[in-house]
């Protein structure tokens, strides 16, 4: 296990051997959260990199990554834990069978951590001999408000309770990093309880660099064209605009397909990789396409 990082600096090293290129707001916020032991709430748009600071954070310090991936209608019996209802069932027939009578005794045995079915929420809250696990709730604007209630005593005091069992509570609070997409505004009361952070889309230094580290085999002329593309498409009225995870997407595809260069037929038959609309794809395919790659390449042709 390693050890917490004791400084900005030092957590901004973190993350690049993690292969996350963070702006300094970012690790301060983030240095904050760990030295300070306070979940970490992070939003903003699909693909801009939320949901990998959970996964570095695991990687880089050797612990745990326990997921919660949320989504409407989500319950405490899929987050939190259930009972083991079909095992339960069969000790109280075998308990029949063998004419014990005690039903205090059998309702304290069925009750039981040995028919406990712990969910992803309670799995975060158990000793880890490797340290505090990194507990990602993911996308926790795609549950709804009592799901948001249920989780202000965890997020308050780290523990759950259990009314025909007893309150459990963590003896190392974990790591918590919860993300949003912004579909809707999550309660103030859960956002008090953490530290907030807004990722927005990288500029094009910070998203080269980001496609040098996860893309080596993309030469630099195919890598800064990819960037300044997606760039400029990000000043488009497009529906859905392409994060960093569909420039990485993008590059690899060009990758696979030997591109030194785009091209406009290039940029037209893999659209897809970027865009997730066919709206958009239709808004952009074709004449608009190629006029972004002629301004793309007089700008790169200007800077030199």
């Amino acid at each position: 296990m390693r050890e917490l990082p004791a400084s900005i600096d030092a957590t901004l090293k973190l993350l690049e051997e993690g292969d996350y290129v963070a702006d300094r707001a970012l690790a301060t916020t983030l240095f904050l959260s760990l030295k300070l032991g306070r979940p970490l709430f992070l939003e903003g748009d699909a693909g801009v990199g939320k949901t990998e600071i959970a996964n570095v954070l695991s990687r880089t310090l050797g612990r745990r990554l326990v997921r919660l991936q949320c989504y409407e209608g989500l319950d405490v019996a899929s987050a939190v834990y259930e009972w083991n209802y079909p095992a339960q069932m069969i000790e109280i027939r075998l308990a029949e069978a063998e004419g014990i009578s005690d039903r205090k005794q059998l309702a304290t045995d069925i009750f039981s951590e040995r028919f406990l079915i712990k969910r992803p929420l309670l799995q975060a809250l158990e000793p880890d001999v490797s340290g505090p696990p990194v507990l990602l709730i993911d996308e926790l604007d795609r549950t709804d408000e009592p799901f948001e209630a249920y989780l202000l005593e965890l997020l308050a005091d780290f523990q759950v309770t259990i009314p025909e069992f007893e309150t459990i509570k963590a003896a190392h609070a974990p790591i918590v990093i919860i993300t949003s997409n912004r579909t809707r505004e999550v309660h103030d009361a859960l956002k008090r309880r953490c530290y907030y952070h807004w990722i927005g889309y990288p500029d094009a230094v910070r998203e080269l660099s980001i496609l040098s580290r996860k893309v080596p085999g993309a030469g630099e002329r195919l890598s800064r064209e990819v960037v300044a593309f997606v760039q400029s498409l990000r000043e488009q009225d497009l529906f859905k605009l392409p994060g960093v995870a569909e420039t990485i997407d993008w590059a690899s595809a060009l990758v696979q397909l030997d591109k030194l260069a785009l091209d406009p037929q290039t940029v037209n038959d893999t659209l897809g990789v970027l865009l997730k609309y066919q709206d958009d794809i239709a808004k952009i395919q074709g004449s608009e396409a190629a006029k972004l790659l002629e301004q793309v390449n007089a700008e790169r042709t200007a800077a030199r």
